[in-house]
């Protein structure tokens, strides 16, 4: 790595859209997104004038996931480390190309624009649109996007050798599809306040690993406990039901928010949604509503048209598993990033 590395700095290797610069470049260039450039661009270049300010922080506002929407602050030198485990983890080097798809405004954009500046590579900056333009012939050694810009990208993945993937669950088919490409694929796990992903996994593997300087554990809900020093100086306690391999890995297996208690019996729906993912070709969930008998029962709400369902596909369902009812609603209400908004569209039914 080339001198100090600080926020301060940027690698002498970093290039944005095929030009090196620095510093100074970079805010010259921020200043005519700003008056001449698209959303998108204005975006792009209100961070930098943020980021080379003398403020050592990042106001930013969380995505909600893991409650209501709040403003955080992120340190700048926090940034930096994530960027910097981010680079261990996968291997990144200085000289290495990476599409950067996401939008400024969330902390993901933010960050793949950070770990260009700090690991010096060349990125190629374009629409955060839900199918980004990737030029044609272009090679990349690493691409982030959100499940649903690699549904519309799968044909053009033909030179990307890393792809990451995170802010929704992937589904099954796209799961599939996947597979089948050339491409390493993987699945991140994190949030605004651990500066994106503190994990991932290959998406046929069910273990997440840790990036390095994390530590976890379990809360008395058998819920994720993370420790991040080098991110964080909170202690963050997530809602995520998790199984500890062993210190550096675990299995993810449904939020606690979503679990249902139906007559005592504690349901997983993201475990019955895994089973019954081959089964179903539409967007799909179950979740409880309230029941007289059973405190909540199991339902299934599928996305689309009415059709009639064959009952052999609930057979890998243990009996308590298997919907008590289902519905169908013409198209599912979901978040920016392409999460599905369950407790919205039943209120909806």
């Amino acid at each position: 790595m080339n001198h100090k590395v600080t926020y301060k700095n940027v690698h002498n290797l970093f290039k944005l859209n095929g030009y090196h610069l620095n510093k100074n470049d970079l805010c010259r260039v921020a200043y005519s997104f700003i008056k001449e450039g698209e959303s998108y661009e204005k975006e792009m270049g209100d961070f930098i004038l943020d980021w080379f300010d003398q403020k050592s922080f990042i106001e930013l506002t969380t995505s909600g996931t893991t409650g209501a929407p709040k403003k955080i602050r992120i340190e700048k030198k926090a940034m930096v480390n994530s960027a910097l485990a981010t680079g261990d983890f996968f291997d990144l080097k200085p000289g290495d190309t990476a599409l950067h798809c996401l939008p400024m405004k969330y902390i993901a954009g933010k960050m793949m624009f950070v770990r260009g500046l700090i690991l010096g590579l060349a990125i190629d900056f374009v629409a955060p649109t839900s199918h980004p333009l990737i030029r044609e012939n272009a090679s990349y050694d690493f691409v982030a996007m959100v499940p649903l810009q690699i549904q519309n990208c799968l044909s053009e993945f033909v030179n990307v050798k890393k792809i990451i993937i995170g802010g929704a669950k992937l589904n099954s088919e796209l799961r599939k599809e996947l597979l089948k490409i050339k491409s390493k694929v993987y699945e991140t796990y994190g949030m605004t306040e651990t500066i994106t992903h503190i994990a991932a996994k290959k998406i046929n593997e069910e273990v997440f690993s840790l990036l390095p300087n994390v530590a976890i554990s379990q809360d008395n809900r058998n819920c994720l406990v993370i420790s991040a020093p080098n991110l964080t100086s909170e202690i963050l306690v997530t809602n995520d039901l998790v199984t500890i391999v062993n210190e550096n890995q675990f299995i993810f297996l449904g939020r606690i928010d979503n679990v249902i208690n139906s007559g005592g019996i504690k349901l997983i729906p993201e475990k019955i949604e895994d089973k019954l993912a081959q089964k179903i070709a539409s967007r799909f969930f179950v979740i409880g509503v309230a029941d007289a008998n059973l405190g909540e029962k199991l339902v299934l709400i599928i996305e689309g048209d009415e059709y009639p369902l064959e009952e052999t596909i609930f057979d890998d369902l243990d009996k308590y598993e298997k919907p008590k009812a289902v519905f169908f609603t013409k198209k599912f209400i979901e978040t920016e990033n392409g999460k599905i908004k369950r407790k919205e569209i039943l209120k909806n039914i």
